[in-house]
């Protein structure tokens, strides 16, 4: 009769939901066999697909559901509930006994559509057993209206396709640990590590284009999608035709595999402009307009970009079209000149064949093709191209996703600049792979104005630097932030300051990352899951983390990083379009990031700063982002930078240029011994600046500020 049933079930599953499974599960004398929870037709395709005769272990609160009562009368299981500590307990003696467990870590179906939280007790029946865990990934099932807990506008459909990948068995041994306790805990976070790496490795490798066009199928094209500081809004039906166009007229100013130049702030028609350029085959360079003619006209050789599109209503606001007048040897075309290009056999194309059809109209590029230039901040030295591809992109993303839960129903606020990694992931490329709306405003300068958006828009995702935040902070009134559901802080250093603020006066966690340009961008990050102040969060899935001994540097050292996210190489001005792929002292594909960090004994990174960002003074290496924090100590009001010159008698000299006049050596010092730095801190030279130089993306410009303390030592004294 259970054969029967299992039958019928099976075929049942096939006609109606198109069922597939890759993989199988490994023959094991011990096996405890793991998935994650997406719907109420979890029980049925389990029980319908899985060849072998396992012992269920279930909640107590699933048997709730008529469906999962009906189920599990036909097969061997278990009730527990996760609130008591001893309740697993018998299993293990089950596991050990050779009989396959089959257990759903979460305890719960997802309300998030991602991961929920991974219990204790799983991971420990793992480790005590020395059981292989089995992880496997269900994909489609969330989306199936009547079995899942989806509310809201998620895309629920009557038959979405659903596909389970088995992946191949882990042990996860018992940590070691002063007490039972925190074995359990560290036992938890190697299985909640484990299901959310076989969940991003369960995500197909696409282009952006192609997962573009698969979020307009998923979503619908009537979906509201970005909206801009002018109040122009798109849906995605109207990105897609805007993007047809848009490629269609870049195609005709530059050939196949062309790097063209964007000069675009953060408004809508850029989205679709981007998008356009990949479904027409073309490499889109993000131009940083805030580097000056020199830094632009250094990514211009490095990239050999001969044509720059931008928008002269852009060029005459932001007071850019002198700049633009003296960048040599491109060709800039403005978006408001193409329109006249764009003929009615262009116009037939697109009504009658590129909208019914958008992939068979487009360049179908590959994973590991060139996808998008953007260039380095030029805080430390030129710019140098970053070429990250396709699935660089893709695959940081998806890890993002992997341990985030960004829900449809979110709404980003973007105010980083697209030509900025930051602003291009978050305003960009998440929201159009989750189906969250998007504003985007120009500038993320106008402190007073960003926190009034946000609650006029009912945002509730931000991205920013922790200088916008601070700022931001000072002139938002408490109630500006009430949506805010996730906060990401990235690109220089969260100060204790800025966190505390944000929690007491909003109520809010800031949940701090780091990457870099190279990595597309994020490396490691804090989670609602798994956070520590003062860290910047685990790596995210697939990303290996090295740390190589510096001299002078008791703990950590040189941070290098490998995973599918890191560029395919730097494009370098010394040597245009020739491809330096990413190489550091472990080899191949590994990226050494130039900061200084360890890894604690949780597996979270701790950065210690860059470093170029060190001085060696009288044979110690002394952080000038120490002495920058006894400066803010010293005069929290004013803005510092700390430079290294040569010193003929110490090896190199600390100098502090500052905007506080009045800010004298003694002060520095007692700050100093306050905080407990090392008397080597104290820079040795106060010059008083009026404005420190700042970068569009938020950053210090340490060379313009070097160059300005030359020339004022160039000066001749009374």
């Amino acid at each position: 009769m259970v054969t029967l049933l299992r039958l019928f079930v099976r075929a049942l599953l096939r006609i109606l939901y198109r069922v597939e499974i890759e993989g199988t599960i490994p023959p094991s004398a011990k096996s405890l066999i793991i998935a994650n929870h997406q719907s109420f037709l979890d029980a049925p395709i389990f029980f319908a697909f899985l060849p072998v005769d396992a012992l269920w272990i279930v909640h107590s609160q699933v048997l709730r559901t008529s469906i999962f009562r009906f189920m599990m009368r036909a097969v061997d299981h278990l009730v527990i509930d996760t609130t008591n500590p001893f309740a697993m307990k018998s299993t293990v003696e089950t596991v050990e006994r050779g009989r396959p467990v089959l257990i759903f870590p979460e305890g719960r179906l997802t309300v998030t559509g991602a991961l929920m939280k991974v219990y204790e007790g799983p991971a420990f029946i793992a480790a005590k057993s020395g059981a292989t865990v089995v992880p496997i990934i269900i994909d489609g099932a969330v989306y199936a209206k009547g079995f899942s807990r989806m509310k809201h506008d998620f895309p629920l459909r009557w038959r979405p396709k659903i596909k389970l990948k088995i992946f191949p068995g882990e042990i996860i041994p018992m940590p070691e640990a002063p007490s039972g306790k925190l074995r359990r805990r560290k036992a938890g976070d190697q299985m909640r590590r484990l299901l959310q790496r076989c969940w991003y490795l369960a995500r197909p490798e696409r282009s952006l284009h192609d997962a573009f066009l698969d979020s307009i199928k998923l979503f619908g094209r009537g979906r509201d999608m970005v909206e801009d500081a002018t109040g122009v809004e798109m849906t995605f039906g109207g990105l897609l035709k805007s993007s047809l166009a848009l490629g269609r007229l870049v195609s005709k100013l530059s050939q196949p595999d062309e790097v063209v130049g964007v000069m675009m702030p953060n408004v809508t028609v850029t989205l679709p402009l981007l998008f356009g350029m990949f479904g027409a085959g073309r490499i889109p360079a993000m131009i940083n307009y805030t580097a000056g003619v020199d830094g632009i006209q250094c990514a211009l050789r490095a990239a050999a970009i001969g044509t720059i599109i931008t928008s002269r209503a852009f060029l005459e606001k932001a007071k850019l079209t002198q700049l633009v007048g003296k960048l040599q040897d491109v060709q800039v075309v403005c978006l408001e000149d193409l329109r006249p290009r764009f003929t009615l056999a262009d116009k037939l194309w697109l009504i009658f064949y590129a909208l019914r059809f958008p992939r068979a109209a487009t360049h179908r590029a590959g994973p590991s093709d060139p996808a998008i230039v953007m260039f380095t901040s030029g805080s430390e030295g030129k710019p140098k191209g970053v070429v990250l591809s396709h699935g660089s992109i893709m695959a940081n993303m998806q890890q993002a996703l992997a341990v985030f839960d960004i829900m449809p129903s979110d709404k980003f606020f973007c105010a980083m600049p697209v030509f900025h990694s930051f602003g291009l992931a978050a305003g960009f490329i998440l929201p159009m792979l989750t189906g969250g709306r998007v504003f985007l405003y120009p500038s993320p300068l106008h402190y007073s104005v960003v926190p009034e958006l946000f609650y006029d828009r009912d945002a509730t995702i931000l991205f920013a630097t922790p200088t916008f935040l601070k700022n931001y902070a000072k002139r938002a009134h408490p109630y500006d932030l009430r949506r805010m559901r996730i906060c990401v802080a990235g690109a220089e250093k969260l100060t204790d300051e800025v966190r505390n603020i944000y929690a007491e006066k909003f109520g809010a966690c800031i949940l701090e990352g780091y990457g870099a340009t190279e990595c597309s961008p994020v490396v490691s990050i804090n989670t609602p899951m798994r956070h520590q102040a003062g860290a910047v969060g685990e790596p995210l899935p697939c990303v290996e983390c090295r740390i190589e001994p510096v001299a002078g540097i008791e703990q950590g050292g040189l941070l290098h990083v490998k995973g599918p996210n890191i560029m395919l190489g730097y494009w370098r001005e010394s040597a245009p379009r020739v491809l330096e792929p990413p190489r550091s002292i472990f080899g191949e594909g590994w990226y050494s990031t130039g900061d200084l960090a360890m890894i604690d004994d949780e597996g979270m990174v701790r950065l210690l700063g860059r470093v170029k960002r060190f001085a060696k003074v009288a044979g110690e290496m002394v952080s000038l982002e120490v002495v920058e924090n006894i400066a803010e100590a010293a005069s929290p009001r004013s803005a510092h930078g700390a430079i290294v010159r040569p010193d003929a008698n110490r090896g190199e000299m600390i100098v502090l240029c500052t905007q506080d006049k009045n800010l004298r050596r003694d002060q520095l010092q007692l700050a100093g011994r306050q905080m407990g730095a090392p008397d080597l801190a104290i820079p040795r030279r106060i010059f008083y600046i009026d404005k420190i130089p700042m970068l569009g993306t938020g950053k210090k410009d340490y060379p313009a500020l070097s160059r300005w303390v030359e020339e004022e030592l160039a000066q001749p004294t009374d």
